[in-house]
């Protein structure tokens, strides 16, 4: 199999900023060979992370969810007129980092919050 990230870094638009792979094989996976497929499975199960960005401390659900804080329109239920706007909303953390979707979330807030305006 081909590893795409490696190739990338061997390719010569990155050989002219000297890239070179780290070579050190990670501490669990010893067992199999570097840069083979069970190496980077290994790897992956050892070391993936969210990268510290936690989520749901603040969770969006339905209103039978005990454990939601905020409804779809991220309003706070029993508070009237506070929003959450923030990572904190997701009920799950997704696979890949929280920046676009944090984004999003912040996009759609400010369509609610103008809709709101717009209709008052």
């Amino acid at each position: 199999m081909q590893h795409n990230a490696i190739n990338i870094s061997n390719s010569k638009h990155f050989q002219k900023f000297s890239t070179k792979l780290h070579k050190i094989s990670m501490p669990g996976c010893e067992e199999y060979s570097f840069n083979s497929d069970k190496y980077w499975v290994c790897v992956l199960n050892h070391y993936a992370t969210s990268l510290g960005h936690q989520v749901g401390t603040c969770k969006m659900g339905s209103h039978d969810d005990k454990d939601a804080v905020v409804d779809s329109n991220l309003l706070v239920r029993g508070i009237e007129g506070l929003r959450v706007v923030d990572g904190s909303i997701m009920p799950n953390v997704v696979a890949g980092h929280t920046n676009a979707v944090v984004f999003m979330i912040g996009e759609k807030a400010s369509d609610m919050i103008k809709k709101k305006w717009k209709s008052t």
